[in-house]
C-alpha cells in the first residue's frame, strides 16, 4: 500500500471509527483499525465483533494498493498531531510507515487477514429517513436508555414502524422517552421487535450532518445496517422483551400547563443548586397561575423559583429528580412544551408537538 490523503478527512474518520473500538479486550487486533484499499478507494473499518463500521475516506491518491492493521490509538495520535495538509502512508509486511513534511512514523502492526470482517451494507433498504430527522430522534431518546441493567432490553433503543413512522423508545424504568419520525421508504418492516444497542445509536448520532443525506436501513436475522454516504454501520441487535410501554402513558391527566422551555430549564436548575444527596429531588407546586420550583436541604438550606403560568385547575405537589427534567427539557426543540400531572404518586408527563413524549416516575420528598 502507498498512498497520500487529507489529514483533516483522515481524522474525521478515524474519530469515528474510534466511537466502535474497545478500550479494553483480551483481543488486542480488535483495537485496530483496518486500512484497505479496493478498485483506487480507501476504506477504513473498525469493530468490536458487535458494532461495525466502515468509512470509505476521500480525497486519496493511491499508489499501490494493499491492506495494513495497525493500533487505532497510535495512528489517531500521530494524525491529530501533524499540521500538514496531506499525510503519506506506505504499508508493508504488516508495518505501515506514515510520513509528514518533517516526520516519519513506523507502527508495527498485524496480519490484516486475522482482523474480523466487517459487514457491508448489500442489497435494496428496507427502511429510509432523512438523517437530519433519524439524528434528532435519537438525540430526543437516547439520554433514557439503562446505561447498565440486567433486563438488557433496556440497554438499547426500540425501534417501532408503523405505516410511514418510525418510533424511538428508550427507558431505563424510572423514565421513558419516546420521538417519532416520518419514513421516506419503509419496504419491509421486521415482525419481531427491533432493539437497536445504545453504542449503536450514539454512532448514528455523530454521523457528519447533512441536511441532504438519507440513511438507508436493512434488517437481516439478529442484525441491522445502516447506510449513508460513505458509512456503513452494522450491529447485532438487543435481545430481550422490551416493557410495553404503551401501558404506562396516561391518558386521564386534567392538569397541564405549558411552559417556556428555556425558562423551565433556568427554574430547574436553580431549584437543583440546593438538592443535596439525602433530598434527591425537587418539589414542583401547581397553583393558579402559579408555579413554584423548590428545594430543602437540612444542611444547607432552601431554594424557591417561582414562575408565572396561565393555570386555573386544583393543586398539587410532586417531587422530581431535577436532573431527569433537565435530561428531557433540553433535547425539546420547540420553545415551548406541555407538562401534563395527575396524584402525586403518579408519572409526569411531557409533550412537545405531535413527535416528543417523555414520562418521568415522581420521588418521594
Amino acid at each position: 500500500m502507498k498512498l497520500v490523503l487529507n489529514r483533516q478527512v483522515f481524522q474525521e474518520a478515524l474519530t469515528l471509527a474510534g466511537m466502535v473500538i474497545p478500550r479494553s479486550t483480551p483481543k488486542p487486533i480488535l483495537q485496530c483499525i483496518r486500512l484497505r484499499t479496493q478498485k483506487g478507494k480507501l476504506f477504513l473499518s473498525a469493530t468490536d465483533l458487535e458494532a461495525g463500521i466502515v468509512c470509505e475516506v476521500d480525497q486519496v491518491e493511491i499508489a499501490e494498493e494493499g491492506d495494513a492493521v495497525v493500533p487505532a490509538d497510535k495512528v489517531s495520535a500521530i494524525v491529530r498531531e501533524t499540521a500538514d495538509e496531506t499525510i503519506q502512508l506506505e504499508e508493508s509486511e504488516s508495518t505501515l510507515h506514515i510520513t509528514t513534511a518533517d516526520s516519519k512514523y513506523t507502527i508495527y502492526g498485524h496480519d490484516s487477514r486475522q482482523y474480523p470482517s466487517v459487514p457491508e451494507f448489500t442489497g435494496k433498504p428496507d427502511l429510509e429517513a432523512a438523517l437530519e430527522h433519524l439524528k434528532e430522534g435519537i438525540t430526543q431518546t437516547i439520554f433514557a436508555a439503562a446505561r447498565e441493567s440486567t433486563r438488557y432490553a433496556l440497554n438499547g433503543v426500540l425501534w417501532e414502524i408503523s405505516d410511514k413512522k418510525l418510533y424511538l423508545v428508550a427507558t431505563d424504568g424510572r423514565r421513558l422517552a419516546r420521538s417519532a419520525l416520518t419514513l421516506q421508504k419503509a419496504a419491509r418492516v421486521p415482525e419481531e421487535k427491533i432493539i437497536v444497542p445504545a453504542k449503536t445509536m450514539a454512532l448514528l448520532e455523530k454521523l457528519p450532518p447533512d441536511p441532504e443525506a438519507v440513511v438507508s436501513v436493512s434488517f437481516s436475522e439478529n442484525r441491522v445496517s445502516v447506510s449513508c454516504g460513505r458509512i456503513t454501520l452494522s450491529s447485532t441487535l438487543v435481545e430481550g422483551n422490551f416493557p410495553k410501554y404503551e401501558d404506562i402513558i396516561p391518558t386521564d391527566y386534567e392538569k397541564k400547563v405549558v411552559l417556556n422551555t428555556q425558562a423551565a430549564i433556568s427554574a430547574v436548575k436553580r431549584a437543583a443548586l440546593l438538592v443535596s444527596e439525602d433530598s434527591k429531588g425537587i418539589r414542583i407546586s401547581l397553583q393558579n397561575g402559579q408555579m413554584l420550583f423548590s428545594s430543602r436541604a437540612p444542611e444547607t438550606g432552601e431554594a424557591q423559583i417561582q414562575m408565572t403560568v396561565d393555570y386555573d385547575g386544583p393543586s398539587i405537589e410532586i417531587g422530581f429528580n431535577p436532573q431527569f427534567l433537565l435530561e428531557a427539557f433540553r433535547v425539546i426543540t420547540a420553545d415551548t412544551f406541555e407538562l401534563h400531572l395527575g396524584e402525586p404518586d403518579r408519572p409526569g408527563l411531557i409533550k412537545s408537538g405531535p413527535n416528543f413524549l417523555y414520562i418521568v416516575m415522581p420521588v418521594h420528598l
